[in-house]
């Protein structure tokens, strides 16, 4: 767990580069449906974006919950006694894969994304009608909701979340990967069109991508370590 929270924290600040573009048009929905009064005052605002953002990163929380509560089980039922690497070794294979994914040379992913929209196409009518948003409340209520929204990286990120090995793990390592979509989602009203071009980059997403194929590999090295010295007691 020492190095799973951080890894899962730059996963989601890495993944704002891919989904720049999605998370600004959510933000820009939700400020444009505040009232004035709210949406030129930027203290304001930036309390309402806040609220959304909480609502959103805790429907992560709450799915890396009962999916890791679930793929413990089923990993304890399949190999008590190595079920743990197993899971190490396909936490692994899964952050490669999202770098992958990010570097832009495996788009299949966005295939994932499928598995959701059932269950978008019922509780998305439930978020517009929220609009516009005039209370806190609201607001919590309208990212808890498009927090569920389909996107291959959270979906990728939640399979990992679902080798972590008891339900309170997968919730945090949702959580640390939705504070890493914070800084990106929170300043996507403010940024200027040059660095939102610079985030949409290719160049960038492959840097990004690469990176996390490299803490895969870390990873791998990690547990290779960590089994060998247990091996030695």
């Amino acid at each position: 767990m020492e190095l799973t929270l951080p890894l899962a924290f730059t996963i989601g600040l890495f993944s704002t580069l891919h989904c720049v573009g999605m998370c600004g048009g959510v933000i820009g929905t939700l400020s444009m449906s505040l009232a004035p009064h709210i949406r030129n005052h930027r203290l304001k605002l930036l309390g309402f974006v806040l609220v959304y953002s909480v609502g959103r990163i805790s429907s992560y929380a709450v799915a890396g919950f009962v999916l890791a509560l679930a793929g413990s089980e089923i990993f304890n039922a399949l190999s008590p006694q190595y079920g743990h690497h197993a899971l190490t070794w396909l936490s692994s294979l899964l952050i490669g894969l999202i770098g992958v994914y990010l570097a832009g040379w495996f788009p299949g992913l966005n295939r994932l994304e499928r598995l959701g929209q059932p269950l978008w196409r019922k509780i998305e009518p439930i978020g517009r009608r929220l609009l516009p948003v005039s209370t806190l409340t609201h607001a919590y209520v309208f990212g808890s909701i498009w927090g569920w929204l389909p996107c291959g990286l959270v979906y990728t990120t939640l399979l990992w979340a679902a080798s972590a090995g008891s339900g309170m793990e997968g919730a945090l390592m949702m959580l640390a990967f939705g504070l890493g979509t914070l800084p990106v989602v929170l300043a996507a009203g403010m940024l200027t069109s040059g660095l939102l071009r610079y985030l949409r980059m290719s160049a960038t997403r492959r840097y990004a991508g690469m990176v996390m194929i490299g803490l895969a590999v870390l990873s791998v090295w990690y547990e290779s370590q960590t089994h060998t010295a247990h091996l030695h007691h």
